[in-house]
């Protein structure tokens, strides 16, 4: 989409316009809650006018400061040839780390940690959203109190049961849904500023900070909940790649910044004139009329913000894959013309079934406050830790330059961190909890892999003198293409040596293929292929994909015919390794995480489903390997 926006500044306008509905969901949701925890939450603050003057100079700032400064203006150009999002960060703070084992292990565990964390805010935040807008009912009838939580629940299921039909129909309405929801906001703020125009003051930076050095004892807790006016700001950067810069930039300043400060601002003026309001000040702030339709264009802008959360899961896990940290699983496409419209059966699922445990077992938003608070900000510092090193080496500022510019976001973000550690008991230990486990799985998957690679490879024979010794006695020849996947390109494939031991033939051409996954999103299809070729109709050919190309192999193995070697799919015959793994107590690695590994490994989703290959064109043979 980047390249439609060069084409011409026409686009500018329509892409803001679809960024808005996928970018902007989750901040653009948070003063349904942010107000109403720091005042009437499990931690509030006594309602003063100078903690409401103090606490609405923080949320401007820490917008201004952490959103419009990091994220818009510094982050947004670490952009891996034009995406974003945690593994682009990654794989681009990985590249000055090549040959340097310590920084390249350190970056990498930071990164993996990074994502563990995304995984637990996106369980959180459809949460969090759906349910904060549903008790907008408690507002309207209170008498329908018990039915906030089998309305959410009702409402979540739905989200998630039509993953599978993919966003493409409904995507074109994101974009004009949230128009309205911004324009709401900026009308309420606007109508509730009328009461109290003197809040505006809040707009000097020194309320804030007069705020934090009077109230030292309560302003750490403030800040635990302060942070939720920021939730959301990494899909800036996680969705760079499919708007550019210029139009999320074009909507953050255009729309969406002066709607939040009116909201927030008309909220603080509503609580100066009735401090009742306290118990739920965002739909408080509608007049009675308005409430039921704010309700369900609450609860619709709720779902947009989910959906961009569960899709950018979907995203992250299939990056993830790609470069190894997670073991393959089914990815369906969900439109035959956007390549990024994917559904991942098991992610969704396993996803649906936290947020249905969240609700149950938190029950209101307020409980659930201090779960979304650690994994936003653990995401954030996270960012930042990254960015430094990109900043530091990829961009040549050095390490002093970049690290004072960062340190200025750590910070704040450290001072967040710390106020929602505080909260771990309340509800901060679901994030750790899903961290620590997602961060055991991909370290786990990772660490596996390399030992079964150096297993494989330590019994490998050179492919070169092999295809000579052929020669020198070849055996019979059969008809047709013979494909062998291998890792190792200058190496014999296992499945080709037990196919020779077994059958005790060759095909008429044997092609080794082996697959690459560059530190890049996209490889153009000029550089997909390298194909050379060996003596005796032995073929090598490297296949390499970015780390968001679908990975589709007899796709990628058809350019072959431009450069020599055209393959027949009905006389191609692929040839997949597959290995029965068993652990020993000596090895590298824990027996547990062994153990854990060939789990994993054994319930991974198959290569023939994960390079699209025709499950009829594909013959398995096996091989026993002691980890």
């Amino acid at each position: 989409m980047q390249a439609l926006h060069r084409n011409g500044e026409t686009r500018l306008p329509a892409l803001a316009l679809a960024a808005l509905g996928v970018v902007y969901g989750d901040i653009g949701t948070s003063p349904l809650y942010t107000m109403k925890e720091v005042f009437a939450g499990n931690h509030a603050i006594p309602l003063t006018a100078d903690n409401v003057l103090g606490i609405l100079s923080l949320i401007v700032w820490v917008l201004i400061v952490i959103v419009s400064v990091k994220y818009v203006f510094f982050i947004l150009r670490a952009d891996n040839r034009g995406e974003g999002g945690i593994m682009a960060l990654i794989a681009l703070a990985l590249r000055d780390a090549k040959g340097k084992p310590k920084r390249e292990k350190a970056i990498m565990l930071i990164g993996i940690l990074g994502a563990a964390m995304f995984y637990g805010d996106g369980m959180v935040t459809p949460a969090m959203s759906v349910l904060s807008a549903v008790e907008g009912i408690e507002v309207a009838a209170p008498s329908f109190e018990p039915f906030v939580i089998p309305l959410t629940l009702i409402v979540l299921f739905l989200l998630f049961f039509f993953q599978r039909k993919g966003t493409a129909s409904v995507g074109a309405l994101f974009g004009p849904v949230m128009v309205a929801w911004f324009l709401t906001l900026a009308a309420l703020g606007l109508y509730n500023l009328n009461a109290e125009p003197g809040v505006l003051r809040a707009l000097n930076p020194l309320y804030g900070i007069n705020f934090l050095i009077e109230n030292r004892g309560i302003a750490i807790v403030a800040m635990g909940a302060v942070v939720l006016a920021v939730t959301g700001a990494e899909a800036l950067y996680a969705d760079m790649g499919h708007f550019g810069r210029s139009p999320i930039r074009l909507a953050w300043f255009g729309l969406v910044l002066p709607s939040l400060i009116l909201n927030y601002f008309g909220q603080g003026a509503l609580l100066l004139a009735d401090p009742t309001a306290m118990d739920n000040p965002f739909f408080r702030s509608a007049p009675e009329w308005a409430l039921y339709p704010l309700i369900g264009l609450s609860t619709v802008a709720t779902v947009i913000a989910s959906q961009a959360v569960i899709s950018g899961a979907f995203s992250v896990t299939r990056q993830a894959m790609q470069l190894g940290f997670v073991a393959r699983v089914e990815v369906q496409h969900t439109s035959d013309r956007e390549q990024g419209q994917i559904y991942l059966p098991a992610v969704n699922w396993g996803l649906l079934a936290a947020v249905v445990v969240l609700v149950l077992g938190f029950r209101s938003s307020n409980n659930l406050a201090a779960a979304y608070g650690l994994a936003v900000t653990g995401d954030m510092v996270i960012t930042s830790l990254l960015a430094t090193v990109v900043a530091a080496r990829v961009w040549g500022w050095g390490w002093t330059r970049a690290g004072l510019l960062f340190a200025c976001f750590l910070a704040v973000e450290l001072s967040f961190l710390v106020a929602n550690v505080m909260k771990i008991p309340d509800g901060g230990w679901f994030p750790l909890a899903v961290g620590v486990v997602v961060f055991t799985l991909m370290t786990t998957w990772k660490r596996g892999r390399q030992l079964l690679n150096e297993r494989l490879s330590g019994e490998a024979i050179a492919l070169v003198p092999f295809i000579d010794a052929l020669i020198v006695a070849m055996p019979p020849r059969v008809p047709g293409t013979a494909v062998f996947l291998y890792a190792d390109p200058d190496a014999v494939p296992h499945a080709l040596m037990h196919n020779l031991m077994h059958n005790k033939v060759l095909h008429e051409r044997m092609v080794i293929v082996s697959v690459r996954v560059l530190d890049q999103p996209y490889v153009p299809a000029s550089e997909r292929i390298e194909l050379q070729a060996l003596k005796a109709d032995f073929y090598r050919v490297v296949v390499r994909y970015g780390f968001k190309d679908d990975t589709d192999l007899p796709q990628a193995l058809s350019l072959c015919a431009a450069k020599g070697l055209a393959l027949d799919m009905m006389e191609t015959s692929f040839f997949l390794g597959r290995e029965t793994l068993i652990p020993r107590l000596d090895s590298e690695m824990a027996l547990w995480r062994e153990k854990l590994f060939i789990a994993m490994f054994r319930n991974a989703s198959s290569a023939t489903n994960f390079f699209k290959i025709p499950s009829n064109r594909v013959v398995e043979l096996g091989t026993q390997v002691v980890l």
